[in-house]
């Protein structure tokens, strides 16, 4: 009988445990990832134009690193997602090995790993320049990485540039 207890108390203990992860904040997951969003050139220099000739959608850009101490990562089939859902799929491969980082730049160009960089081959922007929210999602489907910002809360020098990790 008491074997019977302890495993009853085991399992509503385990239960419980598994219902205080699950209500665990949506955030939490991200952090397991290897891949994360470094920063955002959100607002970029200069009058905004989205003009493919004359436009400076080429210097608004999302910054990715692969934070890993030992593993590669390979972008394609990641998904870049804003709040409205604009997004960006990586349908090449793109090898980030431990440390690296990519920057995936707006507009058209050759994309270049010996670079670090990436375009998105649309002239139109994507980030807003109030108020936004970032999503990574890893080619499964899981999220890899979130970040909402606002201009006001977290871009204290006004440069149109945030950074999210360390």
């Amino acid at each position: 009988m008491r074997k019977h207890l302890v495993t009853a108390t085991a399992t509503a203990i385990a239960a419980g445990t598994l219902a205080g992860l699950a209500a665990a904040p949506v955030q939490a997951a991200e952090y397991s990832s290897a891949l994360k969003v470094r920063g955002v050139q959100y607002d970029a220099p200069g009058r905004d134009s989205n003009s493919c000739s004359s436009g400076n959608t080429r210097e608004e850009y999302l910054t990715l690193k692969n934070y890993a101490s030992s593993a590669t990562v390979n972008l394609k089939g990641y998904v870049v997602k804003d709040a409205v859902g604009n997004r960006f799929t990586f349908t090449a491969n793109h090898y980030l090995q431990p440390g690296d980082y990519i920057k995936l730049r707006g507009g058209n160009g050759t994309d270049s790993d010996g670079n670090n960089v990436v375009y998105r081959d649309n002239c139109n922007f994507m980030w807003n320049n109030d108020k936004d929210t970032i999503y990574l999602y890893k080619p499964s489907g899981d999220r890899s990485d979130v970040h909402a910002y606002t201009k006001s809360a977290n871009d204290r020098d006004g440069n149109g540039y945030i950074t999210f990790h360390a």
